[in-house]
């Protein structure tokens, strides 16, 4: 069996303004590569924009967050038979360009996850002080919770082998996934490695992620950490 191209995993809510620059890309320059836009339940044309070009898409009918956008992108990397799997945000702040160079551990077999990190060289957009304030502080709750040190722990640019996409396609925590798929990875023996990359700010839209939300979204990730190293320990 001639074997599968890697997989771009695209979620993509209310994304019309960018979906169609990032896709059209991917498809002109990176043929190596399969994708598969999820669309989120958008409320704006993204579906219709998705239809009208061609593009290879799964339509939710209702919007289940990001959390459920990227399961349902791992299904389908499942089901279909992918060795390989990449998330990359619909908002073109990921460079497409730089992917060889993050799932190269994985097809060397050097590593289960690779994530995109804006943080090892600090080059390209490195999001607002008060963001920045928050990752450090979960990765270091996370390194408490799993003696793993990972420093972008948000980035939603991330490579997987066959071995997480099994488990993330049964299994992916739900709003703001990207901390506590960490502390999963860990807790089933991944190993992970950080790749340098460069990230744009968000060319279009808007942040589903706004100030007001930046308190909750601490509160809740950070409990959830917690909870899911506990409970995964008492699991075992």
């Amino acid at each position: 069996m001639q074997k599968k191209k890697p997989l771009i995993i695209i979620p993509a809510y209310m994304e019309a303004d960018n979906i169609e620059k990032l896709v059209d890309n991917i498809i002109k320059n990176y043929p190596q590569y399969d994708y598969v836009i999820v669309n989120d339940g958008s409320k704006d044309n993204t579906r219709e924009i998705c239809r009208k070009r061609g593009y290879c898409f799964l339509d939710l009918p209702i919007n289940l967050g990001i959390g459920g956008a990227v399961q349902t992108g791992y299904k389908y990397a499942q089901r279909n038979g992918y060795e390989i799997a990449v998330q990359i945000d619909g908002d073109g702040q990921h460079d497409v360009s730089q992917l060889d160079k993050v799932i190269e551990p994985l097809v060397k077999g050097e590593a289960d996850i690779a994530i995109g990190s804006r943080f090892i060289k600090k080059e390209g957009f490195q999001s607002s002080s008060m963001r920045r304030f928050g990752i450090r502080f979960l990765s270091v709750l996370i390194r408490i919770c799993t003696g793993k040190k990972v420093l972008d722990v948000t980035s939603g640019y991330r490579a997987v082998n066959r071995k997480f996409i099994e488990i993330y396609a049964e299994n992916y925590p739900g709003d703001y996934p990207e901390p506590e798929a960490i502390v999963a990875a860990v807790m089933h023996h991944g190993r992970i490695q950080e790749i340098p990359v460069v990230m744009q700010e968000r060319q279009g839209g808007t942040s589903s992620i706004h100030a007001w939300k930046t308190v909750y979204y601490m509160i809740k990730v950070s409990l959830a950490i917690i909870v899911g190293r506990i409970s995964f320990g008492i699991r075992r």
